[in-house]
């Protein structure tokens, strides 16, 4: 049975010479155990569920460059995915590790956002969902590198350095589509509008996030709308895109285990293997 990949949590040196995998009080601080674990539940289900939709493209796209590009994204993300999630096997205890937590949870149990579970539908599609998850990635991960959790900061710090370039590469590709043709014009407006109201959901709130917040692991996801904000509108003012109105009626509730239909899909087709043959390996 194939496994996320081992990567070792990245150890962050201290000042008194040790090491952030030794002396990161956060983990093991169970007044923190239930919010910490769906939090870094949050973090790498994002990333798992995202990986596994640019994955479905892997001989499948438009050209050879794009089709190489989207797997190496793909493989960037399941690697943050095996980091977040064994962190939260950790904090939650209970010897769970990151392939269980990743291929043994029904769907009401995982906490991605709506917006990465849509389909691929065409390159459209598939660019605009990635720039505007990599202009919140970014800021995020830009955020916790600061994390009072030395092992948050030292997973946020690997990270950024890949997500900088997908935001980088996918930021690229909205010029070239946006103010390219008029067909990739309009297909690439469409997205944009459809997929606009899913993007309210990342800045929203909640005990969770209070919780995470008031403890310096992370950020209020409001606090990341500005910079999020910016680099949206620099980028699509570029791809002469209009950006949509703001809405107050957004799609939510990935966050807390609401979904759409797609991801019970997702789950069905990444899961089979592990549930069909439990505890079988390559």
């Amino acid at each position: 049975m194939p496994s996320l990949p081992d990567m070792t949590t990245p150890k962050v040196e201290t000042l008194g010479g040790g090491t952030g995998v030794e002396q990161d009080p956060h983990v093991s601080d169970a007044a923190l155990r239930a919010p910490f674990f769906d939090w870094l539940c949050r973090m790498g289900d994002n990333t798992l569920i995202l990986s596994h939709r640019l994955s479905e493209w892997c001989g499948h796209g438009p050209a050879l460059e794009e089709d190489i590009a989207l797997a190496n994204t793909a493989l960037d993300l399941i690697g943050h995915t095996q980091m977040w999630l064994a962190l939260a096997g950790e904090v939650e205890g209970q010897g769970r590790s990151a392939d269980d937590l990743a291929y043994l949870r029904d769907v009401m149990t995982f906490r991605n956002v709506q917006l990465l579970e849509l389909p691929n539908g065409d390159m459209a599609r598939t660019t605009m969902r990635q720039f505007l998850f990599d202009a919140f990635h970014a800021a995020l991960l830009e955020k916790l590198s600061g994390s009072t959790s030395l092992r948050v900061a030292g997973i946020a710090a690997k990270a950024l350095k890949e997500v900088t370039y997908h935001l980088e590469r996918s930021s690229d590709l909205v010029v070239r589509l946006g103010d390219g043709t008029e067909d990739s014009h309009a297909r690439m407006q469409t997205t944009l509008d459809a997929f606009w109201p899913y993007t309210g959901e990342m800045f929203l709130g909640d005990d969770v996030d209070a919780a995470m917040a008031e403890a310096g692991i992370a950020p209020p996801p409001q606090d990341l709308r500005p910079e999020w904000d910016r680099v949206i509108r620099e980028v699509l003012d570029e791809a002469t895109l209009a950006i949509p109105e703001r809405r107050a009626d957004v799609h939510k509730g990935g966050k807390t285990g609401r979904h759409t239909e797609h991801l019970g899909y997702i789950l069905a087709e990444m899961q089979f293997l592990q549930r069909a043959y439990p505890g079988a390996s390559w």
